[in-house]
């Protein structure tokens, strides 16, 4: 998985903090969501039948997790809604010349 992970990082281009190959780069936030992730769905929602079945858990829990979930730093409305707030002020905004 991990080198999946390093693979998809190299193909997208973002910068990868400390690491060696084949580990998730020792990144804090994204071990944290891992581990949540793996906690709450994967293990907790097993077991699976088939490839398709996790693959099909995944893509709801990544849709809830973005776009339903309260998030506390966020004043508990979802990150999506978040976001677009964000980028409707950034619209007000008059922009000087």
């Amino acid at each position: 998985m991990s080198i999946r992970y390093t693979d998809r990082l190299a193909d997208i281009g973002p910068s990868a903090s400390v690491g060696s190959v084949a580990d998730s780069y020792d990144n804090a936030m994204a071990e944290a969501l891992n581990g949540t992730f793996k906690a709450e769905l994967i293990e907790m929602q097993g077991p699976w039948k088939d490839v398709d079945q996790v693959e099909q858990a995944v893509f709801q829990r990544v849709t809830w997790y973005n776009e339903e979930r309260l998030h506390s730093a966020l004043g508990y409305v979802p990150p999506v809604e978040c976001e677009r707030d964000f980028w409707q002020s950034q619209e007000r905004i008059p922009q000087s010349a």
